[in-house]
């Protein structure tokens, strides 16, 4: 085979690889139960850790 096929083949085994992996990383999120968000005040102290604002000053 050329050079290019080779590319070819790799590159579409990665991919699948890749697809593979994708679907069993959602899989695994998902078997873990239904997603609970953050709480508010936690959500908040992190975005100004983040901003670099402290929250007594926010709040």
């Amino acid at each position: 085979m050329s050079t290019s096929k080779w590319v070819a083949v790799v590159t579409g085994v990665m991919s699948l690889l890749l697809g593979v992996g994708y679907l069993l990383l959602v899989q695994l999120l998902d078997w873990r139960g239904d997603f609970q968000p953050a709480p508010m005040g936690l959500l908040l102290r992190f975005a100004c850790q983040l901003g670099g604002w402290h929250p007594s000053n926010v709040l």
